[in-house]
């Protein structure tokens, strides 16, 4: 059985058993999470499609690890002004293992 859900303004298809990197969301490594923005679920019989949400359903995941991400280089440069910056970014993210899909 897997199920789409929204967590961090993004979408995810998941089964039980997967590790997922999303945005960072509070807890500490080894608590437990509930997700409740469940979109679509499936995999016996007909997809339960909702709009948006499907309500009653759920997924729980458990905190592997908190981090971040790679590193994002921006540069910016103004031609003729002899202006450049360079920068850069690291997205704190949070690795998840779905426990249970429903």
């Amino acid at each position: 059985m897997y199920a789409v859900l929204k967590t961090g303004g993004k979408q995810y298809k998941v089964e039980k058993g997967d590790l997922i990197d999303v945005e960072k969301l509070d807890g500490d490594v080894g608590s437990t999470v509930e997700l409740a923005e469940v979109l679509m679920t499936g995999g016996e019989g007909d997809p339960e499609v909702g709009t948006p949400l499907l309500e009653g359903k759920k997924v729980e995941a458990k905190i592997v690890s908190q981090g971040k991400g790679e590193k994002i280089i921006i540069l910016k440069h103004r031609r003729r002004k002899d202006s450049r910056v360079k920068t850069g970014h690291r997205q704190s993210l949070t690795t998840l293992e779905i426990t249970s899909v429903g």
